[in-house]
């Protein structure tokens, strides 16, 4: 039996990636880390920012998000997201810019409970990359 899946990521611009040999993915939910397998239940979650990890029988691949929106449904995966890069192509230098904006925005002093807690999530996320 198969225990196989397929993903497809959207952001604003294309569609970004699409797969189907997909065997877990694990995303930054809300509620935390949230891995899915093959037939898991249909769930719809909101993505805070972290580390989407794809397992395929291709190989590993880690992206690094913002923000987004979850659906699996039928054994397909659909992400949607304004905001997604991959860790493979990210230098050294364009991630020290991201560090910083994200901690300008974290300390910024007018800000909501829940801005602040995302903002805090970047820069917790994007410095466990360097």
């Amino acid at each position: 039996m198969s225990e196989e899946f397929k993903i497809e990521i959207v952001n604003p611009d294309k569609s970004f990636l699409s797969k189907e040999d997909v065997t877990e993915v694990v995303v930054p939910a809300f509620e935390g880390e949230m891995g899915i397998l093959r037939d898991h239940i249909s769930i719809i979650s909101f993505l805070k920012p972290g580390i989407i990890t794809i397992q395929a029988k291709s190989g590993e691949e880690k992206y690094y998000v913002e923000d987004g929106i979850i659906e699996f449904k039928n054994n397909n995966l659909s992400v949607l997201t304004s905001s997604i890069l991959n860790l493979k192509d990210i230098e050294k230098n364009k991630l020290q810019d991201l560090v910083k904006i994200a901690e300008e925005e974290a300390n910024k002093t007018d800000i909501s409970d829940e801005l602040k807690y995302l903002a805090d999530q970047k820069v917790e996320t994007l410095k466990s990359l360097n």
